[in-house]
């Protein structure tokens, strides 16, 4: 049951973190869009962030899933064996996996493959996007004990 339990509060947080990131990801290359004068519709709008999640969904959410894992099992051992409060250390977490994600594509592929993360801005949203994941598992974690 706890196994399940924690399966449960990761996908949920990966799913939170994934779809944030992707949307902020749409939003920023629309602004990007807007800044040279393009009129965007709403509609167009909600249909390039839905299709934007699908065809990230794959790849970057794969690769969200795979630096989610990896942040919350070392803040899970850090909240263990140092007793740190596991609602401040999973959103950090978070936010250093996302970070880092961003970082090492660069130097690795020679490209941003994130549009809306190439300049500071979007870099330190995308990064917030981890943030918001690593709250999700720790507010999930702390329903679970009370």
């Amino acid at each position: 049951m706890r196994t399940r339990f924690l399966i449960i509060r990761f996908l949920l947080a990966w799913l939170g973190c994934f779809s944030l990131a992707s949307l902020m990801h749409s939003q920023f290359v629309l602004a990007g869009l807007a800044g040279q004068g393009i009129q965007v519709a709403l509609t167009d709008r909600l249909q390039m962030s839905l299709s934007d999640w699908w065809g990230l969904l794959p790849t970057y959410g794969l690769i969200i899933a795979i630096g989610l894992l990896l942040a919350f099992s070392i803040a899970g051992w850090l909240s263990r064996r140092f007793s740190i409060n596991a609602v401040f250390l999973y959103p950090l977490a978070g936010f250093v996996a996302l970070l880092c994600i961003h970082l090492a594509m660069q130097p690795i592929m020679d490209i941003t493959l994130i549009a809306g993360a190439r300049g500071a801005l979007g870099l330190l949203t995308q990064a917030a996007t981890g943030l918001a994941g690593g709250w999700i598992f720790a507010k999930f974690r702390n329903q679970r004990q009370a």
